[in-house]
Formats: structure tokens, sequence, C-alpha cells
């Protein structure tokens, strides 16, 4: 029989649902911006087109997701912020604010 020693800790927090474009970050990084590009107006702008391409193309190519945005607070007062992918559909809530719980369980199994 295994031994599992365990700690269980709830917190309360809020979610915010939001529609997003999938693979995003990975069509920007596509747009490199070096310290060059910030020397003169026309190599900044020059940059920003770049970013704006890339921008568009991941928007029109990308597809989109829900995405519910869940903070609260932690036992010493700090902010934490993560995401929760909920597909591809609109979940069914009245409203795009939620609640949310963080259940966290720490064990150690031997």
């Amino acid at each position: 029989m295994e031994n599992v020693v365990e700690i269980k800790k709830e917190f309360s927090g809020t979610g915010k649902i939001q529609k997003v474009i999938t693979d995003l970050a990975k069509g920007l990084s596509e747009a490199k911006i070096s310290p060059e590009d910030l020397t003169n107006p026309v190599s900044f702008q020059l940059a920003f087109s770049r970013l704006y391409d890339a921008l568009m193309k991941a928007m029109e190519e990308g597809g989109h997701s829900y995405v519910a945005e869940v903070s609260f607070t932690d036992d010493l007062g700090n902010p934490v912020v993560f995401a929760v992918d909920l597909g591809k559909e609109a979940p069914a809530f009245a409203s795009k604010k939620v609640k949310a719980r963080v259940i966290v369980q720490l064990y150690e199994e031997y």
C-alpha cells in the first residue's frame, strides 16, 4: 500500500472570458526588431510595418479560441494570473466575468 502525504489549499478569484487569436505569438515572432530599427524615424517605420504585416497575417491565418484569464491573490498577497483554454466554442456563461476557484494540491508519494 502506498503512503501519500498531501496538503490542499483553495483560493477564490475571478475569471474574464475572452476570444483570442491562436498562435499570435508565433506569428509575431517572425517579425524581428533590432536596436538598429530604433535609430531613426525611417527605420522605426519600416520595423513597425513588419510588425503590422505579421499581426495581420496572424489574424487572417490563425484560428480563434476562448480563454479565461483567471486571477487571484496568493497567501503572501501576490497577484497570480494565468490562462485557461476553454476551446473553440463560446462557453455558456451569462457574463464574460465569472467566479473562479483554484485548488492547489501538494503531495508526496512514497
